[in-house]
């Protein structure tokens, strides 16, 4: 595969504003390009396919990478660890399933960072189950949701409340939560020169405002649903079908089966997909416009 040392990589020394620049000089891939790089990689080890794979979703990795300012460690290794993860996405990624690299991707991503976050920190018995690390990940949320974001010890009622929606006892609520109010102190040291002497609190994201943004996208997310079962109407038989099995399903079909299925050729079952997904995009848009929503390219 593409040597990782041939992408860009942010430094404190380069500062992320450039590296950002650099990152956004790489040209985005169209459904099919992706498809025909992807396939150039699993089929023949093409690395400079790989290498275009990579370098095209670079972008998302970094802002995937800014979600994960809170924990007091620089961001340009947080980027970097992202970057590993999009690497391994890509390695791992197979067009045949009907889904998008950027889909994909940006759960070995988190994957990644993650766990470069846990490596970090020096708390005893982290990250130990997957339970303990959404506990980890998500405390801040729970305690902002509670209205508990400011408490040092919890109250009882919102460890009750903290354990029962993440899952976890109470005694790893109280736990966590004094192990992670140890460390704020280092919120507040300074992040460094070209950050204008910004400390780490000031790159903290409002957990009440993520709040408010996760029940407005679970709203929109219905809505889409309801858009999408309308929308299917402006598409044949066929299409339905092969769009379904292709994108709709846990475990879309291959394009090898639908040819077979429909005694066509697999570059036409997925000249079929394309055309009846820009179908559906098109009339979604056009029933999210009298719902005064957007519907993204």
């Amino acid at each position: 595969m593409a040597s990782y040392t041939n992408l860009p990589a942010p430094s404190p020394e380069q500062g992320l504003n450039r590296y950002m620049q650099e990152i956004r000089k790489f040209p985005l891939l169209e459904p099919e390009e992706e498809y025909m790089l992807a396939k150039s990689w699993v089929d023949h080890q093409d690395s400079s396919a790989a290498h275009r794979l990579v370098t095209s979703h670079l972008r998302l990795a970094a802002k995937i990478a800014m979600g994960y300012r809170g924990y007091g460690l620089p961001q340009a290794e947080v980027i970097s660890e992202a970057n590993v993860g999009l690497m391994q996405a890509v390695k791992r990624f197979d067009p045949e399933k009907g889904f998008r690299l950027a889909t994909y991707a940006m759960w070995w991503i988190r994957a990644s960072i993650q766990e470069y976050i846990l490596r970090s920190w020096s708390l005893v018995k982290l990250g130990t189950t997957s339970a303990q690390k959404k506990l980890f990940f998500n405390l801040r949320k729970a305690k902002a949701k509670v209205g508990a974001l400011e408490e040092g010890d919890l109250r009882p009622e919102n460890v009750a409340r903290i354990a029962t929606d993440l899952n976890v006892s109470e005694e790893e609520v109280i736990s966590m939560n004094r192990r992670l109010a140890g460390s704020d102190a280092s919120l507040n040291a300074t992040v460094g020169s070209e950050d204008g002497g910004a400390q780490w609190q000031d790159w903290l994201e409002d957990e009440d405002s993520d709040q408010a943004a996760d029940y407005a996208e679970r709203d929109e997310l219905e809505t889409r649903r309801e858009l999408l079962m309308q929308a299917m109407d402006v598409l044949n038989d066929r299409e339905k079908d092969i769009l379904a099995q292709r994108r709709l399903s846990d475990e879309p079909v291959t394009l090898e089966d639908l040819s077979e299925t429909y005694g066509v050729s697999r570059e036409r079952i997925r000249q079929i997909e394309v055309r009846a997904f820009e179908k559906l995009q098109n009339k979604m848009r056009d029933l999210a416009r009298g719902k005064g929503m957007a519907i993204p390219a």
